[in-house]
């Protein structure tokens, strides 16, 4: 496999909200289908972040059959409910949530009792066990060994180092590289890394994984995460999709505020959107900047630098994801739901307040349909770059799909001169 014709995927993070990232693949998928592309893995170099790692390696684990792939997750999304990912009863919400609220009030007494302490405000048991049951990682040598999949990448944050790690996996030799803050390790991914990739801070526990010798706790990749587009880079992609868990700009009108002090899931929210969020715009916007640059130099000024172009076809969700969260807060069961409202979640009736923390934990069905939806039309409505990005040809014809059950149909807005900027393909440099 050239590593000069090299497609990377990158899914960055955001809980429940990757869901819109499994609707974009279907479409992406749907969309080679109807051109009459190859029917093959697409990308060559798959990265992912948080709950995009899971995303990740389920189309890793299925790059040769990739398509089945794509519909196994669908399904899976399709159908999710809270329990499969935390304990949402009331025991399991009083032995990890309860506990750890009470820590800010009674955290000196609690403190006397070490196996009382908590370790997240919510137990994931129930995710690792369908990690297991969903992913096979034992496929994934014979699958590079056959050339479908080049490498994955699954990123993740150190609490004991404060380091950000990439931990990959390829049949042939990638060099490992270092920046500030950034490292990166060759190994064999396992369900432990996407656990700790995975591992919202706050929400779920940190991950023991092991690192140069020792062992070290792992927590979220998205935090600390400055450079989301450089492991695929260096990992050989040539040309990167882009998908992400979130809007990369706000119209430019402000939106109503309350005038209320700010509860503690509206900061929690706020603090995971700039998490979750932030690195990815400004990484993309430093692909320009260094393409605009490029693009000044001649040739031989060009040949001296290490930068390098690198085509990107970034797709975000075309509405606020926390607006679309804040109706199905009922949905949640009663337990998880009574919790949520004590730090301050409300989603009744037009009071959002709390909605962008909801929208990371609201594993149930009706928001992920509803967030698939969006992916699918997002992504079809950028059918013309999809097919130009891919270099798939146009079909006058396209075919009747009916791989993927019929979702939920809502409201969608055209986007604004803001949106189309912040999601238009660009051929961009990375320093790496």
């Amino acid at each position: 496999m050239s590593q000069a014709s090299s497609t990377g995927l990158i899914l960055t993070g955001g809980g429940a909200r990757a869901a819109y990232q499994v609707g974009v693949v279907a479409a992406i998928d749907r969309i080679a289908r109807e051109a009459g592309a190859p029917a093959a893995n697409p990308f060559q170099v798959i990265a992912g972040t948080s709950a995009g790692a899971i995303i990740a390696a389920g189309l890793a684990c299925h790059a040769d059959r990739y398509s089945e792939g794509v519909a196994k997750l669908v399904d899976l999304w399709s159908d999710f409910s809270a329990d499969q990912v935390y304990r949402a009863d009331a025991l399991g919400v009083a032995q990890s949530g309860a506990r750890w609220l009470s820590m800010f009030t009674l955290g000196w007494a609690i403190a006397r009792w070490r196996r009382a302490r908590p370790r997240s405000l919510l137990d994931n048991s129930p995710l690792q066990e369908l990690l297991h049951r969903m992913i096979d990682f034992d496929r994934l040598p014979a699958i590079m060994a056959d050339g479908h999949l080049h490498a994955l990448a699954v990123t993740a944050s150190s609490y004991s180092s404060g380091d950000h790690v990439t931990f990959y996996q390829s049949e042939s030799t990638i060099t490992p590289w270092t920046r500030s803050h950034r490292i990166s390790v060759r190994t064999q991914i396992t369900i432990d890394h996407l656990l700790a990739s995975s591992a919202i801070p706050f929400a779920f526990p940190s991950v023991r994984l092991p690192l140069e010798g020792q062992q070290e706790w792992f927590g979220d990749g998205a935090m600390r995460q400055s450079a989301p587009i450089s492991p695929a880079v260096h990992m050989g992609a040539e040309k990167v999709l882009v998908i992400g868990a979130g809007r990369m700009r706000e119209p430019a009108e402000r939106r109503p505020v309350s005038p209320s002090y700010p509860s503690l899931a509206q900061i929690a929210g706020h603090a995971m959107s700039s998490i979750f969020l932030d690195s990815l715009a400004v990484d993309v916007e430093r692909l320009e900047r260094i393409n605009r640059t490029l693009a000044l130099l001649d040739d031989d000024a060009r040949s001296r630098t290490t930068l390098k172009p690198i085509e990107v076809l970034v797709i975000s969700p075309s509405q606020r994801l926390d607006d679309l969260a804040a109706p199905h807060l009922s949905s949640l069961p009663i337990a998880v739901r009574s919790m949520l409202r004590a730090v301050g979640v409300a989603g009744r009736g037009r009071d959002t307040r709390g909605a962008a923390f909801l929208s990371y934990l609201l594993f149930e069905s009706g928001y992920t349909r509803e967030l698939i939806a969006l992916g699918q039309a997002d992504a079809m409505a950028r059918r013309e770059e999809v097919l130009r990005f891919f270099g798939w040809p146009r079909s006058p014809n396209p075919l009747e799909s009916t791989a993927y059950p019929a979702q939920p149909t809502f409201a969608r807005p055209s986007p604004t001169d803001d949106q189309l900027s912040a999601t238009d393909p660009a051929t961009a440099g990375v320093l790496g």
